[in-house]
């Protein structure tokens, strides 16, 4: 066991506390990594207030990039000194979803409690979605990480890890755009503009964005949103039908975990149309539809989990795609952060305003 500082979560809805933990030796088919940056994703903010439960202390962060710094027996095709990308997708390779190419939904279940976290007395600390990267070193499978080019900025790489492939992998492999269809994407936060840019990227002929605030509107144009409609507006949707010419659109993508968001998503759609659920709302919330008119016209509700993705695939495609220049990166970088100011970054991060913020450890 060696000694890290992380910031912790002691009690749901408390500030996270900066302190020295344990951190095991990776194992078989694990690796560790020192990392250079952490964004912060709602998703880590939502669990750190008692959203969707887990057992405490637990260290929260799942959008990493680092240098890889130890190996455990039978890894295979990595090397320490390698520059890579963390992601929470721990997949085992041989359960069901793994093995028919969806490995976001792996059915294996791994131990967060149990994993290579410990306190300074020897207790258990959860590795919060199998990475608790508010740390300075992770412990992960070897599948959860993907080789980046050594130039690349730490910075920009981390945030490929979790909302660039959530928001770019729901339009092409979950909504799967084609050329010329009109889209829908409510939400233009971290998730949203790349959702903005996976459907620009996807080739749709128009990308309407929905958000409570202007100012986040006009920079989901910056993204590829060829529209703009205020979620406030009394009938949205008729302000979208007329962006699109006068009818719905073919993908909604629901990038906020906000149940009014998830109420009129089928407004939105035209007949035939695919409403993705990306966003997640707090465990116990439901929203509502009407389900007979969805039958009658063909239009249909999937969620994506991850931007169904497969990393090893996917993450070189879109690194490639930034270093073209057509997948903006450090345009969504709004602040960076040293641990010690995780609490300030999440206050941040909360107001709304921010697209991501990112930890930057100083080694």
């Amino acid at each position: 066991m060696q000694t890290i500082k992380a910031a912790v979560c002691h009690e749901f809805g408390q500030p996270l506390v900066i302190e020295e933990i344990q951190l095991a030796d990776p194992r078989m088919g694990e690796v560790e990594v020192t990392l250079d940056a952490v964004a912060i994703c709602h998703s880590d903010i939502s669990y750190a207030e008692g959203a969707w439960g887990g057992q405490l202390p637990a260290v929260y962060g799942h959008e990493a990039a680092g240098v890889i710094s130890a190996l455990g027996e039978g890894v295979n095709g990595f090397e320490i000194g390698d520059s890579v990308v963390v992601t929470l997708i721990r997949s085992c390779g041989t359960c069901p979803s793994c093995a028919s190419g969806k490995p976001t939904i792996c059915e294996t279940p791994y131990d967060e409690v149990n994993g290579p976290l410990k306190d300074a007395n020897g207790g258990p600390i959860t590795q919060s979605m199998a990475c608790g990267a508010f740390a300075e070193k992770v412990v992960v499978d070897q599948r959860q990480i993907v080789k980046i080019p050594p130039e690349m900025g730490k910075d920009a790489a981390a945030l490929v890890s979790c909302g660039v492939i959530t928001g770019v992998g729901a339009a092409v492999n979950a909504a799967q755009l084609r050329a010329g269809q009109d889209v829908v994407v409510i939400g233009a936060g971290g998730v949203g503009l790349n959702a903005i840019q996976g459907a620009r990227i996807a080739g749709a002929r128009r990308i309407v964005a929905i958000d409570m605030s202007e100012e986040k509107l006009e920079i989901a144009k910056e993204f590829g949103a060829t529209h703009g409609v205020l979620g406030s507006e009394p009938k949205p949707w008729k302000a979208v039908y007329k962006a699109l010419g006068g009818r719905g659109a073919d993908a909604v993508l629901i990038t906020v975990g906000a149940i009014p968001a998830y109420d009129l998503a089928p407004r939105y759609l035209a007949r035939g149309g695919k409403a993705v659920m990306i966003g997640m709302p707090h465990s116990g919330a439901s929203a509502s539809y009407e389900p007979v008119v969805m039958a009658a016209i063909g239009q249909g509700l999937i969620g994506s989990k991850m931007g169904d993705v497969v990393i090893q695939r996917d993450i070189p495609w879109m690194i490639d795609l930034y270093q073209q220049g057509r997948l903006k990166l450090d345009e969504l970088i709004s602040g960076r952060w040293t641990l010690d100011q995780i609490n300030d970054a999440i206050a941040d991060t909360k107001t709304g305003s921010a697209k991501r913020n990112v930890i930057i450890f100083d080694r």
